[in-house]
């Protein structure tokens, strides 16, 4: 258990590793695009301890950019990188190295994509409290870094009220000094903080630049359409800077930025519709900027960040058009992927808007349904759970008739280790991590090709045992313990695998429901579930009480058909994970898709289930060639 718990890691560690990076070097350019100024004036040094520290940090930036993972971006990183390390070397202009930090930003969030933006809106009252608490004591109440402590210190703390220095921070860059504070300096990063406590701060501080008349003006121009392409939501807004949007669109610009900074929530509660047609009009643009590779992960995202997250929901209700859609979102994928004419791309990315309309259109018709939400939180748990309790069932009763009740507990190991590690998965990836979809799918991926091997073991296993001396050997094995150690853990390990990579989406799905119901819709979701762990408790003592009174071998022989069809199953679903996380070609065929089977009508799927079932064919017709007693 603990390796299998290892191998699950391994895509959320090393993504935790890269996102880290490039929030450190996010940071660190943060740093000097501000500070530079303070260093360097008119092509001289006016704080030589000052400008080696922007020195050190360049070169820590083309140190670190040098570390990520190639992905055809990073070269032209690293060129930047030394441009701008060259033009803090030689006293270039502020404006310049302003410039730089401000492009090499940009190209490092388009290379490697993070999720540097608060989840929902910042609570306000929080930030308050938080600041009254934790930064106060240097900064001062008001923020003109006259706390009671800051005469003690060696380097004054930052006046928030410093228009020429703080219009140059984003409320980004207060939330990773937040974080990570800042090198050689009193000023500590609160990592004990959460992730949401941090962005309270991060806002409550950025309120401090603007007059509370340019607050009202900006109020009063938000209403206008057009500044909704400049702010489309949270991210836009808190990787903002003042000084580089006044440039940019003037005062009213600024107006409109100090007003998001007070009112974030005019930003936050996108639904996963909206998200889905944000990311899919910003891989249009990238595609006709020539961008085919931006294109292609901004539509990867609206798949994986915005319409996977309502899909479960929805395909209760209208299966053929949520087919339909993915069909239609892959197409134009891959229309990004080929770098397919632009017209061409046009016309399936109107497709795809198309079907989104008539999801609108089913979605307002039925907007106030709690029969809706019931259903959908009962399909939900039914779709996801059914698989996973299939095969708990099985193994259990297998190791019963084994005569081996004690070995139970192996199977409990196995479920309550992937319950407490879905959730914990899930706590990560909110409070944490912010695991994108693609980290979601490539987990879930993993896990499922994981499953298909051990469960092609296990099947196999079992159907070697159908004959009586087969059986009786077995049994000789017990009484020896040759079952207590490697092949008990090898059986919570499928339960393991099988109920992990249902667990975290299923919270999930479950949270988006939740967020989208009210009053009693949101009873109508409790029913829902509790129906739903009412139906599979029905449905596993059936299946145990089936089981049990089967004739030995044909006990045997169903459950390795079973587990060798649920193989099948995970393989299926491994590669449309991994498919739809970007990672492995698409090959689309013109196939029916069937969920509940793991059929997706892609080459790739479909070749690795018809290899699976080839060798099971051909280990059958070995072992039914041979005598019970030499198969032994």
């Amino acid at each position: 258990m603990p390796a299998l718990l290892l191998v699950l890691c391994l895509p959320l560690g090393a993504q935790a590793g890269i996102d880290a990076t490039v929030q450190r070097v996010i940071h660190m350019l943060d740093y000097i695009g501000v500070d530079y100024p303070g260093a360097v004036r008119d092509r001289k040094v006016t704080s030589l301890e000052e400008y080696r520290e922007q020195q050190e940090f360049a070169a820590e930036v083309r140190r670190q950019l040098g570390q990520l993972p190639e992905n055809g971006r990073r070269p032209a990183l690293l060129e930047k990188a030394a441009a701008l390390e060259q033009a803090i070397n030689t006293l270039a202009a502020p404006d310049e190295v302003a410039r730089l930090t401000r492009e090499l930003q940009r190209d490092l969030l388009q290379g490697y994509p993070v999720t540097l933006a608060p989840r929902s809106a910042p609570d306000p009252a929080a930030g308050a409290r938080l600041y009254a608490e934790r930064c106060s004591g240097c900064h001062g109440a008001t923020g003109r870094g006259d706390g009671p402590l800051a005469a003690g210190l060696p380097i004054r703390p930052s006046d928030f009220h410093d228009l020429q220095r703080q219009r140059q921070r984003s409320l980004l860059g207060y939330f990773n000094t937040i974080t990570l504070g800042v090198e050689g300096t009193p000023m500590q990063g609160f990592p004990d903080l959460t992730q949401a406590q941090r962005w309270a701060l991060a806002f409550h501080v950025g309120r401090w630049t603007a007059q509370p008349e340019l607050v009202e003006e900006g109020g009063r121009l938000w209403r206008e359409e057009r500044w909704r392409a400049r702010f489309p939501d949270l991210a836009a807004l808190v990787q903002a800077r003042p000084a580089e949007v006044e440039r940019e669109y003037g005062r009213e610009g600024l107006a409109v930025l100090a007003w998001l900074r007070s009112h974030p929530q005019a930003l936050a509660g996108e639904s996963p519709m909206a998200v889905t047609r944000q990311r899919l009009a910003e891989s249009l643009r990238l595609a006709r900027a020539g961008d085919s590779e931006g294109a292609y992960r901004a539509a990867l995202s609206a798949y994986l960040d915005g319409f996977e997250l309502m899909e479960t929901g929805l395909r209760s209700r209208t299966p053929d058009l949520v087919a339909r859609i993915e069909a239609a979102m892959l197409g134009y994928r891959e229309g990004l992927r080929r770098q397919l004419p632009l017209p061409e791309v046009e016309g399936r990315y109107g497709s795809v808007l198309a079907l989104l309309d008539e999801v609108e259109a089913l979605t307002e018709q039925a907007r106030a349904g709690s029969m809706l939400t019931f259903t959908g939180a009962l399909v939900i748990l039914l779709r996801e759970g059914m698989e996973a309790l299939l095969l708990i069932v099985l193994i259990a009763v297998t190791v019963l008739r084994a005569g081996r009740p004690e070995a139970l507990r192996y199977i409990h190991f196995g479920w309550i280790g992937a319950l407490l590690a879905g959730i914990l998965t899930w706590g990560v990836s909110n409070y944490f991590l912010q695991i994108s979809g693609a980290g979601r799918e490539l987990t879930e991926g993993l896990t499922a090709l994981l499953a298909t091997a051990v469960l092609l073991y296990v099947g196999l296993w079992l159907h070697d045992k159908a004959h009586a001396s087969r059986w009786q050997h077995f049994m000789r094995e017990q009484i020896d313990g040759s079952l207590d150690g490697g092949r008990l853990w090898l059986l919570a390990g499928v339960v393991f695998l099988a109920a992990y990579r249902e667990v975290f989406e299923t919270i999930l799905f479950y949270q988006v429901l939740w967020l989208q119901s009210a009053g009693q819709e949101r009873d109508a979701m409790l029913l829902g579930i509790a129906t739903a762990v009412a139906a599979l408790l029905v449905l596993g003592w059936l299946i145990w009480q089936f089981s049990a009174r089967l004739p030995l071998r044909l006990f045997f022989n169903i459950n390795a058909l079973l587990l060798f069809v649920l193989a099948v199953v995970f393989a299926g679903k491994g590669i449309a994970a991994l498919q739809e996380a970007g990672l492995l070609p698409v090959t689309l065929l013109g196939l029916p898709r069937i969920d509940w089977l793991g059929i997706y009508p892609t080459l790739q799927g479909l070749v690795l289930q018809f290899l699976i079932l080839l060798f099971g064919a051909w280990w059958f017709l070995l072992r039914k060639g041979k005598t019970p007693q030499t198969a032994g």
